[in-house]
C-alpha cells in the first residue's frame, strides 16, 4: 500500500509527464499556473486511495485522478471569476494576473482537457462508467455553486438548504473521486456506491470543520484571518445553527450583526459570543461527528478487508480533526 506522500508523488509525476501543449501560450499557460499554486491533490489522492483497496495496480487509475485534478482547478478558476477574489493560495488569480476573459477561456480548455484523460483508457466500458459519473458531479458541483450565489442574496437560508448546497458544490467530488476510483479497480457497483457516499458525507463534514476553523481557529495555524465568515456576513453552518435554535427574541442582536460591513469595530468577538452563549460550536461538532460516524459506517461496508482500508480511515480522520 502506498502513503500518501507516494501517491501525490505519482500524481504531480502524471502530471509532468502530461503536460498542457505550449501554443497557444496565453490559453495553457494559466492552466499549468493553477496547477502550481500549491494545492493539495487531496480528489485524486483519494481516488487512488479507492483504487488501491481493490488492487495494487494503481497507475491505471492516474488518467482518472487527473482528470479530477483539472476540473477541480477548472470549477476554481471560474469560482473566483465569480467571486471577484483577487488571491488563490496566496498568489493573484488568473483573472488578476491575466484577465477575466483568459480566466474563462483558459478553465474551459482545462475541463476538456479532463475528458481527454477519462477517454484514454482502453477499456470503452470503464469510459463510459467514469464519464457517467464525471458528469453527474460536474453537474452537482454547478448546481451547488448557483444555489451559493443565491443564498448571498437569501435572508431566509435554511440548515437543510445549507447542508445540500456544501453537499453539491465540495462534498459530491469528493465521494466521486472515490466511486470513480473504485470503478477503475473493476470493484463491484455495490463497493463503488459505498465509498461514494462515504466520500459525500465526509465532505460535509469537511466543510462543517472549515466553518468552524473560520470562527475558531489558531490564527498561526490556520493560515489566513479567523472570523473572516462573520466580517463578510457569510451564512455559514454556525451562523445558520444559531438562528434555527435561538428563540425569535433573542435573534435581533446576531441579525444586526449581520447587517453590519466588516469594519464595524469588534463584530467578530460579538458574534463568537453569540454563538458560545448559544453552544453553537459543540453543536456544530456534534453535526460533523454524525456526517463523520455515517461515512465510517459506508466505509465499513466496502467488501474489502480492514487492513486495506486503515490508511484512508486514518486520513479521514486527520482532515476531520485537524486545526488548520
Amino acid at each position: 500500500m502506498h502513503d500518501l506522500p507516494a501517491l501525490l508523488k505519482k500524481i504531480d509525476n502524471y502530471g509532468v509527464a502530461n503536460p498542457f501543449p505550449e501554443a497557444p501560450r496565453a490559453l495553457y499557460e494559466p492552466c499549468s499556473y493553477i496547477l502550481n499554486l500549491g494545492g493539495k491533490r487531496l480528489r485524486p489522492a483519494l481516488l487512488l486511495m479507492a483504487t488501491e483497496l481493490f488492487t495494487d495496480s494503481i497507475d491505471r487509475a492516474l488518467p482518472a485522478a487527473w482528470a479530477v485534478e483539472l476540473f477541480h482547478n477548472f470549477s476554481l478558476m471560474h469560482d473566483d471569476i465569480m467571486d471577484a477574489a483577487p488571491l488563490r493560495r496566496g498568489q493573484p488569480t488568473v483573472h488578476t494576473r491575466w484577465n477575466t476573459t483568459t480566466g474563462i477561456l483558459s478553465g474551459d480548455v482545462m475541463l476538456i482537457h479532463a475528458y481527454r484523460h477519462l477517454a484514454s483508457f482502453q477499456d470503452a466500458a470503464v469510459v463510459a462508467e467514469l464519464v457517467k459519473v464525471f458528469n453527474r458531479v460536474a453537474i452537482e458541483v454547478c448546481e451547488g455553486q448557483q444555489y451559493d450565489i443565491n443564498f448571498e442574496t437569501r435572508n431566509d437560508v435554511t440548515l437543510p438548504e445549507y447542508i445540500r448546497m456544501i453537499e453539491l458544490k465540495t462534498a459530491v467530488l469528493l465521494g466521486g473521486a472515490m466511486e470513480m476510483g473504485a470503478i477503475c479497480a473493476g470493484a463491484s457497483t455495490a463497493d463503488a456506491e459505498h465509498l461514494y457516499h462515504f466520500g459525500r458525507l465526509a465532505g460535509i463534514a469537511f466543510q462543517i470543520q472549515d466553518d468552524l476553523l473560520d470562527t475558531y481557529g489558531d490564527p498561526a495555524k490556520f493560515g489566513k484571518q479567523v472570523g473572516g465568515d462573520i466580517l463578510q456576513n457569510k451564512k455559514t453552518f454556525l451562523v445558520l445553527k444559531a438562528l434555527e435554535i435561538m428563540p425569535a427574541e433573542n435573534r435581533s442582536a446576531l441579525e444586526t450583526w449581520l447587517q453590519t460591513g466588516p469594519e464595524a469595530p469588534g463584530k467578530v468577538e460579538a458574534v463568537r459570543s453569540i454563538f458560545d452563549q448559544n453552544r453553537i460550536p459543540e453543536l456544530a461538532n456534534a453535526e460533523k461527528k454524525q456526517f463523520q460516524t455515517e461515512a465510517f459506517n459506508h466505509l465499513e461496508q466496502v467488501g474489502v478487508p480492514v487492513t486495506r482500508k486503515a490508511a484512508l480511515r486514518e486520513l479521514i480522520t486527520t482532515l476531520l480533526d485537524r486545526d488548520r
